[in-house]
Formats: C-alpha cells, structure tokens, sequence
C-alpha cells in the first residue's frame, strides 16, 4: 500500500511524502529509519511502484547513475549515497524509489535485488551489471561504466529523434496549413468565381470540389477515422503487429539505413559493456534481446543465444539474419576467435555512433531542400489554382 505522509527531519524542518509499505506499522518502522517524526499518515494515492507504477525519466536515472558513480568512487558508503541522492532529487516517483531502495539496503538486501523491485526505473540491463559488480567487488567501476553507457545511449536516442521529428514537425505543419486552406480560404474565392460565369480550369475545380467535400463531410468521416486509428494502435500492440512494423522499418528508404545503424550501435555497446562487466555471455544475450526495441533484431539475437548454447558462434546467426553489415560479423567473429569480444564489440560501437551522427547530418541536409521543394509545390499549386481564373478573366476582358 502507500501512504501519504507529514514528518519532521532531524533538524525540525516539515517534509511531505509517500512511502511503500505493506501496512501503517511498516510505514512508520520505514519513516523512523529514515530519521523522521511522523506528524500524520493516511492511506492515499499516489506515484506507485512495479512494472504499471509511477513513470520515471530516463534522464533521471542517467544523471542518478553519474552522481552515485562518483559518490561511491569517493569512498562514500552506498546507503548514504543514496540518502544524498535521494534528498536532491526532484521528481517525488523516483524521489520515492531511492528512499524505498535505500530501506530494502538498510534491511539487508542487496543492491541488486533492490533495484530489481523497481522495474520502472532500473532496467534488466541496469540489475544485471549491478550484480555483476556487487558479487566482483568493482560496484564503483561498474557504476562507471553503466553511466558512460546510459549517456551514450540517451545521446544516441536523442540524435534519432531529432532525425525523425524534424520531417514530421514540417509535414504537420503543412498538413494543417493545407487543410486550413481548403476548408477555409478557397470556399471565399468559390464565392467570387460563381459570379464569373465562367467555366473554371480543371484543376480550380477539383480544389473546389475536394473543399465542398471535407466541409460537408469531414465530420462523418472522424469517427471511423478515430477508430481505425484505434484499431491499428491495438494491432501493433500485438506480436505479429510489432514484427511487421519492425520490419518495414528497417527496410524503409534512407530511414531504415539509420535506423540500422542504430541498433548495430546499441547492440555492440549493449552486449560489449554486459560482458566487460563480467556478465556471462549467455545471460547478456538475453538481456541484449529484451532491450532491442526490434522484434526483428531481437530475433536475431535469441539465434545467436541458441547457436551458443549449442556449443556454436554468435557471428553465424547474426550473419543469417541480413540486418548487420559484414564488417560488423567479421569483427564480432574475430573477437570470439581472440578472446577479445568486449573489445571488439566496444569499437564496434564508437565506429557506428560515428556513422549515425553522419547519417543524421546528411539526412537533415538532404531533407531540408525537399521538404520546401515538396511545400512548394503543394501551396502554390493551390496558389495558382485560385488565380488561374481570375488571368482567365484579365485576357476575356482584354
């Protein structure tokens, strides 16, 4: 259950909050360990935890991940790292998650299994080198490299992004502008050529008509258009949805080269930065898997885990699925052959972050002068429609 309480911290000063507990006796053992007063507590809703609970911010937990790095390399003890941690940060879910972590620590759990608890917060991935850390006693040097790796991925994340939302911002835009001018700027030259008398060009008179028809018939047509909005949401939810939408979009042209790119980087850096870590190959696989975000490479990847298990190579599956480059399986292959593979996998991944930042510069360089070309088109054929009849008029006059 959670509880919404009112307390006061050893220096007096009033604090609000949530705290976890399996009952109101629990919650006042969890807020005394904290070194609280608790002046009021009552049964309330509020940010949960669990795989449905509270949604934390990626970022939250990138920045989370550096300070508790540097706290712990400092020789700070991890228990009030995170009370530090915790009394800095700002968003009161992952607030709550760090205060709830820090008492499973204080109770004896491990780092590990506490995070664990927390699936909102701290991925398969984040739980897995944290244990590998815990049980090598390198948590430090883990931290480090979990956070060198988190802020590589959000940079990566955030490159695709801005690749993708610039196209649709500008496509939106002019979508909506096209629209506004159907609907609301050609029905008033309608009323101007009616007095002509004349018979319009053909392509006036199809704007006139497609104008007469959204405005006639556009909100009859929301409703089924909501709901095969609806049902084509639902359908992607579904297994045969994703892998069909994932394969498309690899396939896509221009994007599906980045997109590509992408997931080649995230693997490598993935699986490299699991295995450095002293994660066992087969267990990194399947976390790698878990966290593609690509039905289609995430098939690929529990391939390479059976051809493992089967005494096999990572490369042979990789190979049979046609998404990673040669040069990226004759690396991976040589670094199973050397011993070596983190290695590998790790430049693997500095090579193809490079490629991906020069992807998205020439996408946006290439698609900058397309777009206008495309908006040029659009609005002054819809310019020139609406004038046409009127030089028609000029040379009658004439």
């Amino acid at each position: 259950m959670l509880f919404a309480y009112k307390a006061k911290d050893p220096s007096g000063k009033a604090v609000e909050g949530n705290v976890e507990a399996a009952d109101e006796k629990a919650a006042m053992a969890r807020l005394r360990s904290q070194r609280l007063s608790v002046t009021e507590m009552k049964a309330g809703k509020g940010p949960k935890q669990g795989k449905k609970g509270g949604k934390i911010d990626n970022k939250d937990v990138v920045i989370f991940s550096r300070q508790l790095s540097t706290l712990v390399s400092s020789g700070v003890p991890i228990v009030q790292g995170l009370t530090i941690l915790s009394e800095q940060a700002e968003a009161p879910n992952f607030k709550l998650v760090l205060n709830n972590l820090r008492t499973d620590i204080e109770a004896g759990l491990s780092i590990a299994d506490g995070m664990k608890k927390h699936p909102n917060a701290f991925t398969e991935l984040y739980v897995a080198m944290i244990r590998a850390g815990e049980v090598g006693g390198i948590l430090d040097t883990i931290l480090e490299r979990l956070s060198a790796y988190l802020e590589a991925n959000e940079a990566l994340k955030g490159k695709v992004k801005s690749a993708l939302m610039y196209p649709i911002v500008v496509f939106g835009a002019a979508g909506l502008i096209t629209i506004f001018l159907i609907v609301f700027v050609i029905p008033i030259f309608k009323d101007i050529f009616a007095g002509f008398g004349a018979k319009l060009p053909f392509i006036t008179q199809m704007l006139i008509d497609i104008s007469d028809f959204l405005r006639n018939y556009l909100v009859y047509l929301l409703p089924p258009g909501a709901l095969g909005v609806w049902l084509f949401k639902k359908w992607m939810k579904t297994e045969k949805g994703q892998w069909k939408i994932d394969e498309i979009s690899l396939k896509l042209p221009i994007f599906g080269i980045l997109l590509k790119k992408v997931a080649v980087a995230k693997f490598s850096r993935t699986l490299g930065t699991l295995i450095k870590s002293g994660v066992p190959i087969l267990q990194g696989l399947e976390t790698v898997s878990k966290t593609a975000g690509n039905k289609v490479i995430e098939k690929a990847i529990d391939s390479s885990r059976d051809s493992i298990k089967e005494g096999g190579r990572i490369s042979d599956p990789l190979k049979k699925a046609g998404i990673f480059p040669p040069m990226v399986i004759q690396m991976i292959s040589v670094g199973e052959e050397t011993g070596s593979l983190d290695n590998m996998l790790t430049k693997i991944a500095d090579f193809y972050d490079t490629e991906v930042d020069t992807a998205v510069k020439g996408l946006t360089s290439m698609l900058e002068p397309l777009i206008m070309i495309f908006l040029g088109i659009v609005i002054g054929t819809i310019v020139i429609a609406m004038f046409m009849p009127m030089f028609s008029l000029g040379e009658m006059v004439g």
